[in-house]
Parts: structure tokens; C-alpha cells; sequence
């Protein structure tokens, strides 16, 4: 995974998980499971979401170099390209 997603992670959760509680909510669905599923499919779908965000960014940005550097270690490269 790209450091551009890790980033991507962190407001793409909150607003995921927001706006299915909040439709959850509107719908008339004010119990602790209907709630918590919502919060849950938000939760497990932000890291789908987070990566094809990145992806799309990236697409688009003339200057982006998708070749990669050697084979991938346990930690990223701090001084790699992005991925």
C-alpha cells in the first residue's frame, strides 16, 4: 500500500462511517444494531475506497512515475517513489 492511501485512511473513515450513520439515522433506524452496522460496513470499506482514491490521483498526475525500485521490503523506503 502507498503512503498516499495511509493518508487518504484517515479522512476517508470518518466521512465513510458518518454519512452511513447518518443514513442509517434518517431512515427511522435509532437501535444499537442497525447503528453498529453501518459503522461497521464504513469501517470495512474504507480501505477499498482509500486505495482507489489513490489510484485515481495518481492516474491523473502527468508527472507520476509508476515504475517501481527494487523489490518491496517490510518497511517502505522513506526515499522511494510512491508505488
Amino acid at each position: 500500500m502507498d503512503r498516499l492511501s495511509l493518508v487518504l485512511f484517515l479522512a476517508t473513515g470518518p466521512t465513510l462511517i458518518g454519512s452511513f450513520v447518518t443514513i442509517v439515522l434518517t431512515l427511522g433506524f435509532y437501535g444499537w444494531p442497525a447503528i453498529a452496522m453501518a459503522a461497521g460496513l464504513g469501517a470495512a470499506l474504507t480501505w477499498p475506497v482509500s486505495h482507489l482514491i489513490s489510484r485515481w490521483i495518481k492516474r491523473d498526475d502527468p508527472h507520476f512515475d509508476h515504475k517501481r525500485h527494487g523489490p518491496p521490503g517490510l518497511l517502505p523506503d522513506p526515499d522511494a517513489p510512491e508505488i
